[in-house]
C-alpha cells in the first residue's frame, strides 16, 4: 500500500486583510497622500474618457477607472530610485509614480494643486493624445508612457512584454546594493504568458528585488478569469518557484500598502522576488468610456456591486470617520482634481464654435520627426582607433576565430567593467557549446551568467540591464533559430524601445547568434537571421569573416548604443586567420565594408563564410570581380559608397548567401540596389541563395538546401554570361 506525504511549498502564500486597528494606526498623512492621489488619477482618467467620447484620442483609451488601490498603495511608499514598469492599462500606475517623485513629502487633501503635480498632468494627458510636449514626444501615446527620471520605465502593449525588462532593471539594481526595488504590474490576462513565467523563475533563481504585482481584475478584455485558469487565485503562481506571495483586496488601499511594506521587508534585503496579487475591477470595457455590461459578457449587478467597493470612497469614509477629514474637505478635494485635469485639457485643446474643442494645431509632433530616434547617431564612436588588416602596423599571427571571440569580450570585461554576459550553458563547458566564453567565467564569476533555458527571459532582461545604464550586456543565442523564441522581446522590446519611448533611450544592447548551415542540426537550428534583422527597425547587424575583423566589429558593438546583432557562422568558428598579437583594442569603422578583390567585370556581395566561398568560385571560374564582404550588413550601416563605386563600375550585381530563400537578406539588399543603381546596371540583380526548405537532417537534403560553392560557380556564370563576359579558366 502506498503512502502519501502532504507536500508544503517552499515560501508562504497569505491573504492580507486589514482591520479597524490599521486604519486607526496608519499615519494620517500617508492616507491623505493616497486619497489626493486616488482623485487626482480618477478625475484624469474621467478626463481621457471624456476626450476619447469626442473622438479627441486616436487610438485606444485603456481606463484605470476602480483599479487606483491597487497602484496608489503600493507605489506610495516606494523611494524615488525604486522603478516601475506596466501593462497597456497603466496610466494609473505611471501617475502614482510620478506624482510620488514630484511630491516625494506627499500631497495632503487640503493642498492646492502645484506646479509640479500639474506638469504631470499636462505632460502625461498631452502624450496620450498624442502631442509633442508628452514625456515620450507623442510616440508613446496611452499604452507607452515613460518618465525614466521618475522610476516609470515604461509601460507595454505586449501582455507580459514588459516583465523581463523590469527584471533586468531589477538585477542592475542588485549589484548597486542600495536596496532599491523593481516593481512590474500586469493583469489576469498575462499570468499564464510564458515571458512572465519564465521570468518568474529567472528572478527567483537570480533573487532579484522584484516585485510582480497582479492586477486582477477578472477580465482580459471579455474572457473572464475562470474561463482562462483553473486556479483562480493568480497569486498561486508565484508558489512554483518558491517567490513568498501576497493576495489582497485591491479595492482597499491601505491593505495593498501593507501587503507592499511586508513584501519590501523580504525583498529589500536580498532575498529574492515577490508576488503581490490585489483583487481590483475596471468600471469600464476594455476600452472607451462605456461598461463591460454594455457588450454583453459581465453583468450591470456585478458592476454595481464592485462600485460599491469604491477605492475613493473606502479612503473617504475611514478618514472621515478617524477625524482626519471633513465631508466638506473630501468634496474640495474632488473639485480641485477635477479642476486641475480640466486645465491638463485646455492646455492641449481648444474651444470651437460648435461647442466641441479640437487639439491645438502646434502641438502635433513635426512629421519630420517620424524616423527620428530609430537608432542613435553613433557619436560615441567618435575618436576610436580605427585598423584594418592591410594596414595594420602591428605584429600580426594566425589565430583560431573562435580564440578572438572570447580574447576580444575578456579583454574588454577586464579593462572597462561594465560588460556582463548571459546565455545558456556560457558558464560551463569551459566556454559553452562553441568556446566562444572559454576562461571567462574563472575570472570573472559575477559577470558570466549561465541562464535556464528562457530566451523570452534573459532576452528582456538583457534590455533591461541595457537600458538602466551601468552595464553593457551580451546576450548568447546558442543558436540564431531562437530569436523566434524570444520574438516578442527582440522585435517589440529591444529594437522599438528607444523610438517608442521618444528616441532618447540609450539601448547598448549586443546579441551574439551563432549561424550553424551545414551542421547536421536541421530546421530548427541552422537559420540566417540577417534578413529577418535587417527588415526590422533598430538594430545594427554585423557580420566578420576573418578574426581581424571579428575584434574591430565586436569593439564597435560594445561602444554604440544601439542594439547590435553579432553574427557568427560556425564554419569559421574552427578556421584561423591573421589576427593581432598583443592588440585587442582597435575598431572596425562604423559601416565600412571590405573590398576583399577587385575586378572589372562584376560586383560580387557577400558576407561571413561565403565571403572566403565566392572566393574560391571566382578562382574556379576566372572572372575578374570586385568582392565585397560588408560587415555592417543594416540599413543604417551599409557601405553605398563602396558598393556604389563598384556597381557604376562594373554594371553587374550577384548577391551571394547561403541561407534560404524565404528569410533572404540577399532579397531586400537587391531591391535596394537596383532602386538606388538602376542606370547603371546592365541586367537586374543576380543572386545566390538556399532552397525554400528549411535545411534537413539528412547530410544530403542539408547540402541541397544550403548555397555552396559549385552554386556560386554557377551563379557566377550565369551572370556573367548574360551581358556575354567571358569567362576565363583559372
Amino acid at each position: 500500500m502506498t503512502k502519501k506525504i502532504r507536500l508544503s511549498p517552499a515560501e508562504g502564500w497569505v491573504e492580507l486583510q486589514t482591520t479597524a486597528a490599521d486604519w486607526k494606526n496608519a499615519d494620517p498623512k500617508l492616507l491623505g497622500t493616497m486619497l489626493s492621489q486616488l482623485h487626482l488619477i480618477r478625475a484624469f482618467e474621467e478626463q481621457v474618457l471624456e476626450l476619447a467620447g469626442e473622438g479627441l484620442v486616436h487610438g485606444p483609451a485603456h481606463s484605470s477607472i476602480g483599479q487606483e488601490g491597487g497602484a496608489v498603495g503600493s507605489i506610495v511608499g516606494m523611494r524615488a530610485a525604486d522603478a516601475i514598469n506596466g501593462s497597456h492599462r497603466g496610466h494609473h500606475q505611471f501617475l502614482a509614480k510620478a506624482l510620488g517623485y514630484v511630491a516625494p513629502d506627499g500631497i495632503a487633501p487640503t493642498d492646492e494643486v502645484s506646479a509640479r503635480v500639474q506638469e504631470v498632468l499636462d505632460r502625461t494627458l498631452a502624450e496620450i493624445l498624442g502631442l509633442a510636449p508628452g514625456y515620450c514626444k507623442g510616440r508613446g501615446g496611452s499604452m507607452h508612457l515613460q518618465w525614466w527620471e521618475a522610476g516609470a520605465l515604461g509601460t507595454n502593449a505586449i501582455v507580459g512584454g514588459g516583465v523581463p525588462m523590469a527584471a533586468g532593471n531589477a538585477w542592475a539594481q542588485l549589484q548597486r546594493g542600495d536596496g532599491d526595488l523593481t516593481a512590474t504590474y500586469f493583469g489576469d490576462g498575462a499570468v499564464n504568458i510564458g515571458s512572465v513565467l519564465e521570468t518568474m523563475n529567472l528572478a527567483a533563481a537570480w533573487k532579484l528585488p522584484l516585485v510582480f504585482f497582479i492586477e486582477n481584475n477578472r477580465y482580459a478584455v471579455s474572457t473572464n478569469v475562470e474561463e482562462a485558469t483553473a486556479e483562480t487565485r493568480l497569486s498561486a503562481r508565484g508558489l512554483g518557484f518558491a517567490i513568498p506571495s501576497w493576495k489582497v483586496d485591491g479595492m482597499n488601499p491601505l491593505a495593498v500598502h501593507l501587503a507592499m511594506q511586508e513584501a519590501e521587508e523580504y525583498l529589500r534585503t536580498g532575498r529574492g522576488p515577490v508576488v503581490i496579487e490585489a483583487d481590483v475591477y475596471r468600471y469600464f470595457h476594455q476600452n472607451g468610456p462605456y461598461p463591460g455590461s454594455a457588450f454583453g459578457y459581465r453583468s450591470k449587478e456585478e458592476e454595481a456591486e464592485w462600485r460599491e467597493r469604491d477605492p475613493i470612497a473606502r479612503v473617504e469614509s475611514e478618514m472621515i470617520k478617524l477625524g482626519h477629514l471633513t465631508r466638506e474637505e473630501v468634496d474640495a478635494l474632488r473639485e480641485r482634481s477635477l479642476a486641475a485635469v480640466r486645465k491638463a485639457a485646455e492646455t492641449v485643446t481648444v474651444p470651437l464654435p460648435d461647442g466641441k474643442r479640437k487639439i491645438k494645431d502646434e502641438l502635433w509632433p513635426d512629421p519630420g520627426f517620424v524616423d527620428v530616434g530609430i537608432r542613435g547617431d553613433a557619436s560615441e564612436l567618435a575618436g576610436a582607433r580605427l585598423e584594418e588588416e592591410a594596414t595594420f602596423g602591428g605584429e600580426l599571427k594566425e589565430v583560431k576565430f573562435i580564440d578572438v571571440v572570447s580574447g576580444v569580450i575578456g579583454n574588454r570585461m577586464e579593462k572597462q567593467g561594465d560588460v556582463v554576459v548571459m546565455g545558456e550553458d556560457i558558464h560551463r563547458l569551459n566556454g559553452g557549446t562553441n568556446g566562444a566564453t572559454k576562461g571567462l567565467k574563472a575570472r570573472f564569476p559575477d559577470r558570466i551568467l549561465g541562464t535556464p533555458i528562457s530566451e523570452n527571459a534573459f532576452t528582456g532582461l538583457g534590455l533591461g540591464v541595457a537600458l538602466e545604464g551601468r552595464y553593457r550586456p551580451i546576450v548568447e543565442f546558442m543558436y540564431a533559430d531562437f530569436m523566434w523564441v524570444a520574438a516578442d522581446q527582440l522585435f517589440n522590446q529591444v529594437g522599438k524601445v528607444r523610438h517608442m519611448f521618444g528616441g532618447t533611450n540609450r539601448v547598448p544592447f549586443v546579441l551574439r547568434s551563432k549561424l550553424a548551415q551545414g551542421s547536421g542540426y536541421g530546421s530548427q537550428h541552422t537559420m540566417d537571421p540577417a534578413g529577418v534583422f535587417a527588415t526590422n527597425p533598430g538594430f545594427r547587424i554585423v557580420a566578420p569573416s576573418t578574426p581581424f575583423d571579428y575584434i574591430g566589429l565586436m569593439n564597435a558593438a560594445l561602444e554604440l548604443e544601439d542594439p547590435v546583432v553579432v553574427m557568427e557562422h560556425v564554419d569559421l568558428y574552427a578556421s584561423t586567420g591573421k589576427a593581432p598579437v598583443d592588440d585587442l583594442d582597435y575598431q572596425i569603422e562604423l559601416g565600412k565594408a571590405a573590398v576583399r578583390r577587385t575586378g572589372d567585370d562584376l560586383t560580387v556581395i557577400s558576407y561571413l563564410n561565403m565571403v572566403a566561398i565566392a572566393a574560391e568560385a571566382l578562382d574556379r571560374t576566372g572572372i575578374s570581380a570586385d568582392l565585397i564582404d560588408l560587415r555592417w550588413l543594416d540599413r543604417a550601416s551599409l557601405d553605398w559608397d563602396a558598393i556604389g563605386e563598384s556597381v557604376r563600375k562594373t554594371g553587374n550585381v550577384l548577391i551571394v548567401e547561403q541561407g534560404a530563400v524565404g528569410t533572404s537578406y540577399g532579397g531586400w539588399l537587391s531591391d535596394e540596389i537596383q532602386r538606388r543603381f538602376f542606370d547603371y546596371l546592365d541586367q537586374p540583380v543576380e543572386r545566390v541563395h538556399g532552397r525554400e526548405a528549411s535545411p534537413s537532417i539528412s547530410k544530403v537534403l542539408e547540402a541541397a538546401a544550403n548555397a555552396d560553392v559549385d552554386d556560386v560557380v554557377e551563379g557566377l556564370t550565369r551572370t556573367a554570361r548574360n551581358v556575354g563576359i567571358e569567362i576565363r579558366e583559372a
